[in-house]
């Protein structure tokens, strides 16, 4: 508010669609309030052929989907990651017990339904959002069971990736899980860690069915599951869901293993000039990274301004 910005928000919207389209198709009012943004390049001599026509609707008060159309020349994708968590595919996973997303501990240590005295909360996945997640359970002294299939030492690990000095709450994490196994008792109390093991079932009465790397299964009651092994963004208002954006077009788009295929100097999207990415869509799956990539858009969109005067 105190810089004047509200005019340029638009919350309660959902996008659609994100495409490009002929600037000779869009009508002559639309023309005219693209010419009136001092820094398009609708007011130089190097006019653009084609735009971005954006599509979605508002939410209003009453529940009802309000259209609306928005044509841009540049457009800055910074959706995340977090629309489609990944599922395990076992049985019972789909348990009012089973979570998908850290909110839900939140919201279960909200609402006083897990505490000091409840079962442990099981914890399954190796990365970032897992380590949150047990930061969190044991700041609030809630008992953990951590599962995840590799090895602790595992280079591909993260948290063998990630500069001690620079991620200290991380590297915490990363010894709770090497020194606070099932076998071997460690400084932590509430936590267990369960390496190279991966879930087998869950049941009804909140049992879950873990199998090591030799076979051996081992049954734990919890209190309830989250299962944080990573997520994919909703990218369906893209042609081809953003596939063609991605580093390999044959395969989604993935923060980790396939992300879009972006300059490293401008963020712009290799394959779709105008179009930009930034986050974990581009790779960059640690918020203090976030400013980089948003300063690398504005500069190049500073400079294409600057280049074609008004």
């Amino acid at each position: 508010m105190k810089k004047g910005l509200q005019k340029n928000f638009r919350c309660g919207t959902v996008v659609t669609s994100v495409r490009k389209v002929s600037a000779e198709s869009i009508s002559n009012d639309t023309q005219k309030d693209l010419e009136e943004d001092s820094g398009s390049l609708w007011n130089s001599n190097e006019k653009s052929t084609e735009v971005f026509q954006v599509d979605g609707f508002f939410k209003t008060v009453e529940g009802d989907k309000e259209p609306f159309s928005i044509y841009a020349e540049n457009v800055v994708l910074a959706t995340g990651t977090y629309d489609n968590p990944t599922w395990l595919g076992v049985k019972g996973e789909n348990l009012s017990y089973v979570h998908h997303q850290l909110s839900a501990l939140e919201e279960a240590v909200k609402n006083n339904s897990v505490g000091i005295m409840s079962d442990p909360v099981l914890i399954v996945g190796a990365g970032l959002t897992a380590a949150d997640a047990i930061l969190f359970a044991h700041h609030c002294n809630i008992p953990v069971i951590h599962v995840f299939r590799r090895r602790v030492t595992d280079p591909g690990l993260i948290f063998n990736q990630l500069p001690k000095m620079m991620y200290p709450e991380y590297h915490k994490v990363h010894q709770m899980m090497k020194e606070q196994t099932a076998a071997c008792a460690g400084p932590y109390e509430r936590y267990i860690s369960l390496p190279e093991h991966h879930v087998l079932s869950f049941g009804k009465d909140k049992k879950c069915i873990f199998q090591d790397k030799n076979g051996c299964q081992k049954a734990y009651k919890i209190s309830m599951a989250l299962v944080l092994t990573g997520s994919n963004p909703n990218l369906s208002f893209l042609p081809n869901d953003g596939i063609d954006l991605a580093v390999d077009s044959e395969q989604p788009v993935n923060p980790k293993r396939n992300p879009i295929d972006v300059d490293p100097f401008t963020y712009e999207c290799t394959q779709e000039k105008g179009l930009y990415a930034l986050g974990p869509l581009a790779g960059d799956n640690f918020v203090r990274f976030v400013q980089g990539g948003a300063l690398a858009v504005a500069s190049s969109l500073l400079k294409k301004a600057n280049k074609n005067p008004p």
